[in-house]
């Protein structure tokens, strides 16, 4: 994925590590190659997952590879968010009781990201992975995180959350309950 400024080999396999790392421990913020959002898409679309993203440098690095299939945010299986995008993460795909894991993977570009409190907008977290609570920050608004904490409130059904904000990242799996403070 050169054409998004990843080494397809070093990069992703770093990126995933991180991915892998922040996932399994909510709230914790993560050292990626640069740019983080590009290496998250590099690492987890292949030909057989459809994403949603209004980034043209994405859409023409998955396409010239033959790994863009895309689909509306409410379809995707991986939809990529950058700041400023309006998208209601309450209408992507949460999965079922049956396949959970038929739900969305919304990827946030973000500006600012942190562990801990700070002038950005703050959630709490608990649940699996997370050892009594970790306080995470992120440069989104309120109403977008309060969005994605209704989207998570149906465990197992829900949306996998990853921030991503230069060479860090975050993630907010569906297991973990978030509260916007």
């Amino acid at each position: 994925m050169r054409a998004l400024g990843i080494d397809p080999v070093h990069d992703t396999r770093r990126t995933f590590d991180g991915l892998l790392d922040a996932m399994s421990r909510p709230g914790t913020v993560q050292t990626v190659p640069a740019p983080a959002d590009h290496g998250v898409i590099a690492t987890l679309v292949d030909h057989e997952v459809t994403v949603a993203t209004d980034d043209g440098t994405v859409r023409d690095a998955l396409s010239g590879q033959g790994r863009l299939d895309p689909a509306a945010p409410a379809e995707a299986d991986i939809v990529h968010v950058r700041e400023h995008t309006k998208v209601d993460v309450r209408e992507c795909k949460r999965g079922t009781l049956v396949e959970p894991s038929d739900g969305a993977t919304v990827v946030y570009r973000v500006e600012r990201l942190f562990e801990g409190e700070t002038d950005a907008t703050t959630v709490v977290l608990s649940g699996p992975g997370v050892d009594g609570t970790a306080v995470l920050s992120v440069s989104l608004p309120e109403s977008t995180l309060s969005a994605l904490s209704a989207a998570q409130s149906d465990y197992p059904r829900g949306i996998d959350a990853v921030f991503a904000a230069e060479d860090r990242l975050a993630a907010i799996p569906r297991s973990v309950t978030m509260e916007v403070v």
